[in-house]
């Protein structure tokens, strides 16, 4: 056995703090500790405790302004090696970071994966602007030479009853009074106003659907070239931290009157909604709003529904911040602009100059590179899973679980992981 492995695989103490809402970190840790390793767990909401359920778990009920003191003195207390989270930006866990930088400690980070739809980010420290992958179109062909091919089928189901089910039950616990009072949510609006907006959306999904492929349909029967702005959820940190747009509201303006200035007059832009976003804002108004104040009323199309694949299918490029959306544009060779901090804002792979220049000189990305992105990212960066269905989140559980106790996270790992380690 190489001596890296064997460094990976002596006992370690990993510390998991919020993470998905689901048993994933639950049955990871179960399985860490199964293995050998130390396992701890500190909740900071009853949400948290509906969450976990194997031992080693301390609460945090105090005032958000004790944490970095109280963190420090945990890690050192119980010689955490490893921390593991969801949102890496998240108040809680920018000073955990902090303090394990400090120390020189291991942060993997998770998260939906941005490869879709049976995909789970696993990487060191965190994602887009905070992951290690290299930004260098010479590093990321270099990375990718010995890789194979990703196989991109799906391979597991997931189940949105499931989210959602547990995702009301993690919020509306964390409505009780208790222990937790002073517990500082990363969360933007009310849970009750966000479940209720999501639910209209729902409700009015069919009748959005027909509206959008209408839209499409007519446009593309009248040969009009269309552009694509994918919108993402204003609450994501990907907007909140990894661009330097305020609110979607500055983003959509930016876009929209800088395709009123520079398109081909004959293009049109369609505008469409995050699937899943609350609501809260009137977003077909207000893209409305915004195409009359820049005088391309009747070339602004927005989308509240609609089949994605079939809307990429219709396009001649996407315009993004930094959604997973772009990265399945590069994946369908299309011509992408991301205006944030993406991950696979690359000079070769996504369009290199302005906004104002990508309606005519946008590129289809290099096939080279992207081929060698898709096979980096893939291999070292995802694990193959689900995390609300069976048994693609018993994949993986396995998967993360082999990853940690092997110190793979950001290696190559080119089979599934055994049964047994």
């Amino acid at each position: 056995m190489p001596q890296q492995i064997q460094d990976a695989v002596r006992p370690r103490r990993f510390l998991f703090l919020q993470g998905p809402i689901t048993p994933f970190f639950d049955e990871v840790g179960a399985e860490l500790r199964r293995l050998g390793h130390g396992v701890h767990r500190i909740n900071f909401c009853l949400g948290d405790k509906l969450a976990w359920r194997s031992p080693g778990a301390e609460d945090f009920t105090a005032r958000p302004e004790t944490w970095p003191a109280f963190i420090a003195a945990f890690l050192d207390r119980h010689a955490i090696t490893d921390i593991v989270l969801l949102g890496e930006q998240r108040f809680y866990h920018r000073e955990a970071i902090a303090a394990a930088k400090a120390r020189g400690l291991t942060v993997v980070a998770t998260d939906f994966g941005y490869l879709r739809p049976d995909w789970i980010t696993f990487e060191l420290d965190g994602m887009n602007r905070e992951s290690r992958f290299p930004r260098e179109p010479e590093a990321v062909v270099a990375l990718a030479e010995t890789l194979p091919p990703l196989d991109l089928a799906q391979r597991h189901r997931d189940s949105f009853l499931n989210q959602a089910t547990w995702d009301v039950a993690y919020h509306l616990a964390n409505l009780i009074p208790g222990p937790f009072r002073h517990y500082a949510s990363h969360q933007i609006y009310h849970p009750v106003q966000v479940y209720l907006g999501t639910l209209l959306r729902l409700i009015m999904r069919r009748r959005a659907n027909r509206r959008s492929d209408a839209i499409i349909g007519r446009l593309k029967q009248e040969g009009r070239p269309l552009f694509l702005m994918a919108m993402q959820m204003e609450t994501d940190f990907s907007v909140r931290a990894y661009s330097r747009y305020p609110d979607l509201d500055t983003a959509i303006e930016e876009v929209i009157t800088s395709f009123a200035a520079h398109a081909p007059p004959a293009a049109q832009l369609l505008v469409k909604v995050h699937p899943l976003d609350p609501a809260v804002k009137n977003w077909g108004r207000r893209v409305a709003r915004t195409a009359r104040r820049a005088g391309v009323a009747g070339r602004v199309h927005y989308l509240g529904g609609g089949n994605l694949g079939s809307i990429t299918e219709s396009v001649q490029g996407v315009v993004t911040i930094n959604s997973t959306v772009g990265l399945r544009a590069i994946v369908d060779r299309l011509p992408t602009l991301a205006l944030g901090d993406a991950i696979y804002k690359i000079p070769g792979l996504t369009h290199g100059g302005s906004l104002d220049s990508f309606w005519t000189e946008g590129h289809p990305p290099d096939p080279v590179l992207r081929e060698a992105f898709l096979r980096g990212i893939g291999h070292c960066l995802h694990i193959r899973g689900v995390y609300y269905a069976r048994p693609g989140l018993d994949a993986a559980v396995e998967a993360a679980a082999h990853r940690l106790h092997h110190g793979l996270v950001n290696q190559p790992v080119l089979e599934p992981p055994p049964l047994s380690f």
